[in-house]
């Protein structure tokens, strides 16, 4: 795609976000709504057009050239994620649940299950990719340096005893043997059959020619026929197509994307470049005429105020703007007044305590008279009851999303580009810009000479004045004193407890000591997993369903990826510090942790309780890691500090076994710590747990608050898994190979489960025969035999495990809420019917009568 194009789904973004926001300022407003199902429907629908505009923007922002473009593309991208995350929160305020299903929407839409996966946006990694180099070389150096090789997945070998070896030996000898006279023996045969065709007499040339059109065409069908029930096959879904091999115009294509990466970093440094030498020109050009200008300015509002108010006004001190507050688009007398109620502010400040006592029992007079009007007045109860309901929260990501849109419409919008081939920056643009700073460097110079000028002013024409203006100032100077003692009490700054240290040593002693890891390369969409087409329907039967594994694979996308890879959807967001995964062993958890790590670039702590048994004992050993530790994330952010079986840290009663681990170390202090990540810092705790339900669960969910119950896969995901890992292991795909059986017969294995059957399956031995022996499903049973799935009970204990946190009980109250309800509507629409069919049976009688 040219540049142009994607100007025009950049144009067809913005058209698509503008009216989006003038639907959605009106719900703000809104009264509060009782009815839960048109909220939803609300909140799903805005939910899907941000996200399809997120989607589009992100292309725009991935490959459009134009330095200036791209700062207002980011600017509106930045405010799209954020609301996505709001709105997320929302839904799940308003359903008490996670997972949420948009099957109606989608089809109004017209869009499918593949458009609800959130994009996770290529530049956290791409624009730091330099500093994530470093990072590798720096932790590959320490770990050679230390001596310490990290752990790599090796094959076991079985030991073999030596008759077992010469009986191998033996076997494949004779078998060698074998295949040689065999071979032999066929040359023979081929030898003698050809002696005798010899003696046999010339065939006819007419017979020759059909015998030879006979075995042609009969190949030639059969190859015919073969090849189109296999594209029948392919087309009804029986059979998965065959991985084609990219195009030229793809490859070109691909080549294309990854020159104009280079070509933005080429247009990234001309500008930056240029944002420095247009500034000192502008400084050095026009410096002068903007400080006489502004000069002059302020000296005809001096002579204005003064012919005004009969007096020279005062000057606004720093912290009030300076002159840029005078110049706001005011009269002096409005200048003049603003001061004045400043002042009348400041001498009421100065009032005694005297004065608060009166103002308390003044008080306390008017609750007493409160009280009264409230027992006359009854009916405003039932007013207070009839606004409660669901209002939209006020949005923090709103108001810079409109700023992006109207800064596109002003600027962007009907600018010719036409002779802007190359998409090189505007000079026009960056003059106005950098005219402005000057300017406003140039006034705080300009306020300090002109502070002066009045001052000597105001001491020739009004020295009386001047004298009572400093008794105010010494009065002021005194109150000020008082606030700094009040505020040094008010603050307690925490000890830092490594001042002497550097971060790049702290880093290798955590490296060193095992803390510090090295994440998988592993992206998020290699979690595989297929949507749920039953969740609408279920949910519609008051069936809570199991949620999907591309459910998991959104929320993971919305609680961890975007907050962390953007600092400003992280500030101003919903604030998330811990996030718990949980599920069967097998269903991915530390994969979707080394996931997060790889899409963000974020740096991967490992405070499990295995790594820390032996290490820093004592209470102030583990204070001080702990400070290390979150020391270290903070200054070297996005981070994520992964805690492994997070039961153990809140066991109910400890195993004899594990006793000496002590796994319970950091029950304590962890809460405390994590109250102490702020929102401007990208720091993420992430648990996983395979038996959440061996933990104290009121302590475990204060800390991890977002909890998210990954499940065993479903049908759909458990077909693309066995296609997707078989073709990833090098398997041919036949139609022998019975993929729906293979995903039919694994109902209740995990993930996990599936991937050890595949490799014990496909060794080299094996696919080295796949043309002449096809693979078939039943090779692949007695891996799987040898393994325990998921049984019904496993999964049953989870879902009742989910019901006794905050978020499952909050569900469950509502279920009955509504089921309460429901009761006590049937119940007035039976009474009302029985009272119709009395009023009928009497009005019988008196006819009757």
């Amino acid at each position: 795609m040219s540049q142009s194009s994607y100007g025009q789904m950049w144009d067809a973004a913005q058209g698509a976000l503008e009216d989006l926001l003038e639907d959605e300022y009106p719900t703000m407003q809104l009264r509060p709504q009782k009815d839960r199902l048109q909220v939803f429907q609300t909140l799903a629908t805005l939910y899907l057009r941000y996200l399809k505009i997120f989607r589009a923007l992100e292309e725009v922002y991935d490959q459009i050239v134009h330095p200036q473009k791209r700062r207002v593309v980011h600017q509106v991208l930045e405010g799209v994620m954020g609301r996505l995350v709001e709105l997320k929160n929302e839904m799940v305020e308003l359903e008490y649940s996670e997972f949420h299903y948009f099957d109606d929407i989608l089809q109004d839409f017209k869009m499918t299950p593949e458009d609800l996966e959130v994009p996770i946006p290529r530049y956290f990694v791409r624009e730091k990719m330099r500093a994530l180099k470093e990072r590798e070389k720096m932790l590959a150096h320490i770990l050679a340096k230390g001596g310490r090789q990290e752990h790599k997945t090796q094959v076991p070998v079985q030991s073999m005893s030596v008759e077992r070896a010469v009986w191998l030996l033996q076997v494949s000898e004779r078998a060698r043997q074998g295949r040689l006279r065999a071979h032999f023996m066929k040359t023979i045969r081929q030898e003698e059959q050809r002696r005798l065709q010899g003696n046999s007499s010339m065939l006819d040339p007419n017979q020759a020619a059909t015998c030879i059109q006979k075995v042609w065409r009969g190949y030639r069908d059969r190859r015919r026929v073969n090849k189109e029930c296999l594209e029948e096959m392919i087309f009804l879904g029986m059979i998965p197509a065959q991985q084609m091999t990219p195009s030229p115009a793809q490859l070109h294509a691909q080549q294309v994307e990854s020159r104009r990466h280079c070509v933005q970093e080429e247009h990234e440094a001309e500008y930056q470049r240029a944002l420095v030498n247009i500034k000192e020109s502008v400084r050095s050009v026009d410096g002068t005429d903007i400080k006489e200008s502004l000069q002059e300015q302020i000296r005809q509002w001096f002579l204005e105020c003064r012919d005004a108010t009969g007096k020279f006004p005062d000057f606004p001190s720093p912290e009030d703007g300076g002159s840029a507050s005078i110049f706001a688009q005011k009269t002096p007398e409005q200048v003049a007044a603003e001061f004045a109620a400043k002042e009348e502010e400041r001498e009421k400040k100065k009032k005694s305590k005297g004065e608060k006592d009166k103002k308390g029992n003044d008080r306390k007079e008017k609750k007493k008279e409160k009280k009264g009007k409230m027992k006359g007045k009854k009916g405003k109860g039932d007013t207070e009851e009839e606004e409660k309901g669901w209002k939209m929260t006020p949005s923090n990501f709103l108001p810079t999303v409109v700023e992006g849109a109207k800064m596109y419409k002003e600027v962007w919008h009907y600018r010719n580009e036409k002779q802007n081939f190359l998409q090189c920056f505007d000079g026009q643009l960056v003059r106005e810009e950098k005219r402005l700073e000057v300017e406003e460097e140039l006034r705080v110079q300009v306020d300090e000479l002109m502070r002066q000028e009045l001052k000597n002013l105001k001491l020739v024409v009004d020295r009386d004045k001047g004298k009572k203006k400093k008794k105010v100032k010494k009065s002021g100077k005194k109150k000020k004193k008082k606030g700094r003692k009040t505020g040094k009490k008010k603050k307690k700054k925490e000890k830092d407890l490594t001042a002497d240290r550097t971060i790049e040593s702290l880093y290798e002693e955590l490296v060193m000591e095992g803390f510090i890891i090295r994440p998988k390369n592993i992206k998020l969409s290699d979690y595989i997993g297929e949507y749920s087409y039953l969740g609408t329907t279920l949910r519609q039967a008051d069936i809570e369903p199991m949620p999907s594994l591309s459910d998991v694979r959104q929320l993971i996308a919305l609680y961890g990826v975007l907050p962390l890879g953007s600092q400003c959807v992280h500030e101003r967001g919903p604030l998330i510090r811990a996030l718990l995964l949980t599920g069967p062993a097998g269903v991915g958890k530390k994969m979707l942790v080394h996931a997060l790590c790889t899409e963000t670039g974020a740096n991967l702590f490992d405070l499990s309780p295995a790594t820390l048994a032996g290490k820093y004992p004592g209470k102030s050993g583990l204070q001080y890691l702990l400070h290390v530790v979150f020391k270290v994330a903070r200054q070297l952010q996005p981070s994520i500090i992964w805690i492994g079986d997070a039961e153990k840290t809140f066991y109910k009663k400890v195993p004899k076994l594990e006793k000496e681990m002590e796994p319970k170390r950091l029950k304590k202090n962890l809460p405390k710590v994590l109250k102490s990540i702020k929102p401007e810092d990208r720091v993420l705790v992430v648990g996983t747990t395979r038996r959440p339900f061996d933990a104290d669960i009121k302590p475990f969910c204060k800390v991890y608050k977002k909890i998210i119950l990954i499940p065993r896969p479903d049908y759909a995901s458990r077909f693309i898994l066995w296609k997707e890992l078989l073709q990833a292991g090098g398997a041919q795909l036949g139609p022998k190979l019975d993929l729906s059986s293979l995903a039919k017969v694994t109902d209740g294995y995990t993930q996990g489960h599936i991937l050890q059957a595949i490799q014990t399956v496909l060794n080299s031995h094996r696919l080295n025969q796949q043309t002449k022996r096809p693979l078939t499903a039943v090779e692949f049973i007695p891996p799987l035999a040898r393994q325990d799935p998921v049984y019904k009970e496993e999964e049953e204990a989870f879902k009742a495990w989910y019901s006794r946190t905050p978020l499952g009980k909050k569900r469950a109250r509502a279920a009955k809420a509504s089921e309460e309800e429901d009761h006590k509507k049937g119940k007035t629409k039976g009474g009302k019917s029985q009272k119709k069919e009395k009023k009928g049976k009497t009005k019988k009688r008196k006819k009757k009568k």
